[in-house]
């Protein structure tokens, strides 16, 4: 084992360095205005992180999308990403996610035509077209867009995680990070995600310190809180905690990071097998094939299939999904968290909504005359 991570270094550790220097020289263009950065005349908010996945992105997005669209009328801009189409396309009732990705898809059907929601590779031509079809438009969300440095956004928030902090992380491709951990620096707010409910004064207090923060820059904590379970086909849950240790569960996810899933279906009393497929999986015949094998082998007065809420939405479009199966699988919606040392206080003292309001106005994007 030993010999292996010595070659791992000694093969990976160069090419980390090599896309380290190429990743802060394209920062430094930008930084002395040598490659164009464009700024909107309605504030851009930007959701992102310095490494690749497994932040809980898409959970925090919709946090700040449902803590603000009372205000303001939000378009959300994404990528798209392993989406079928190319281009700018804007979602719809009739989209799948093959046309505009999983976590897009998830996203406008959780808040359906309260906010907007699009998808285009080209950030910039992407907020210019949604602005052209909808005037009143007053906020944009970039969904994963901190390296996309051709859009200036007005409030930049970046996460991650509470088990693999960015600066425990190494440049790609020997780590996971993107860009260098120095360039925090562009953030005005961090968010430590998915962090353990029992999580100690002192823990925050040793964090804080090693994420090296600015004093002007917000930090708060977050975890995810899993609901109660849901059919994805329809039909009655059956919940998680209703099952006992003659019951049985196959769980299916294919996103950044299962651990915290699995560990979360675990900690009930039914047996656990797990099937774990690669980020934004397309299930193909061969894969349900496979999970249908494996759901028919448990043993188990009650069997169900438990999986993702993004997994959920690849399946229950998915043409390829078994009928038998329909009505054994459910998902486990998530919700954001920002956690409180005392009742009704967050660990900043104040709400991720205040924070972001605050900034806004300290920048002066609440004024009347920022839109004209």
């Amino acid at each position: 084992m030993r010999a292996f991570t010595i070659k791992r270094f000694r093969v990976l550790a160069p090419l980390a360095w090599l896309y380290g220097a190429v990743t802060s020289l394209r920062n430094r263009l930008f930084d002395w205005g040598w490659l164009p950065s464009e700024r909107f005349p309605l504030p851009v908010i930007c959701v992102g992180n310095l490494s690749v996945g497994g932040t809980g992105k898409t959970p925090h997005t919709e946090y700040v999308v449902a803590a603000l669209r009372d205000r303001f009328n939000i378009g959300i801009l994404s990528r798209g990403y392993k989406r079928h189409t190319s281009g700018f396309v804007a979602a719809t009732p009739q989209s799948t996610p093959n046309d505009i990705g999983d976590e897009p898809y998830q996203i406008y059907h959780k808040f359906g035509r309260k906010i907007t929601v699009c998808v285009c590779e080209d950030r910039v031509a992407g907020i210019k077209r949604m602005l052209a079809d909808d005037p009143s438009l007053s906020m944009i969300v970039l969904d994963d867009a901190f390296q996309h440095r051709r859009v200036k956004p007005d409030i930049a928030i970046v996460l991650t995680e509470y088990n693999r902090p960015y600066f425990n992380d190494k440049m790609l491709p020997y780590g996971r990070l993107r860009e260098s951990a120095k360039n925090i620096t562009r953030a005005d707010i961090v968010i430590v995600t998915k962090c353990p409910n029992n999580i100690r004064p002192i823990d925050i207090r040793t964090f804080g310190k090693n994420l090296n923060l600015i004093p002007d820059q917000g930090l708060f904590y977050s975890r995810l809180a899993y609901e109660q379970t849901r059919p994805v086909f329809g039909g009655t849950p059956i919940r998680l905690d209703q099952l006992t240790t003659n019951d049985a569960v196959l769980v299916i996810a294919g996103i950044a990071n299962p651990k915290p899933f699995v560990r979360y279906v675990k900690s009930f009393d039914a047996h656990v097998k797990v099937n774990i497929f690669d980020d934004h999986h397309n299930y193909t015949r061969h894969d349900l094939e496979l999970i249908t094998e494996r759901y028919n082998s448990l043993q188990g007065a009650r069997k169900i299939i438990v999986t993702t809420e993004k997994d959920a939405v690849r399946l229950l479009n998915n043409p390829y999904f078994p009928k038998a199966l329909k009505g054994a699988l459910m998902y486990v919606p998530v919700h954001v968290d920002i956690m409180h040392t005392e009742p009704g206080e967050t660990l900043r003292g104040e709400t991720l909504r205040d924070e972001i309001l605050r900034l806004m106005k300290l920048k002066g994007l609440l004024s009347p005359s920022r839109y004209t």
